[in-house]
């Protein structure tokens, strides 16, 4: 599959992978400080993100599960802390 692009392409294909987890950590700290902001229809469509990002990120379940029970920002905001500091 690869084999298909440049080497420079490839490059930044593996690079990419190579930090898919902090890719979707700042993913999740940007919903972080949108879910402080927003109001309403906004709002869940923002924790509905948050709840696609942590599933691909393959965060536990019932951490999963916790988190939008209580759709608490602090409480993904730790999660956040934890998965950057990894």
């Amino acid at each position: 599959m690869l084999d298909d692009f440049s080497r420079h392409q490839q490059g930044i294909i593996k690079r990419y992978y190579a930090n898919i987890d902090k890719i979707g950590a700042q993913k999740l700290a940007e919903l972080v400080t949108e879910l402080y902001l927003a109001e309403g229809k906004k709002l869940e469509k923002h924790w509905k993100s948050a709840e696609t990002l942590m599933t691909k990120m393959e965060v536990a379940p019932e951490r999963i599960r916790h988190i939008m029970a209580r759709k608490d920002p602090a409480i993904l905001a730790k999660l956040v802390s934890e998965l950057m500091e990894g």
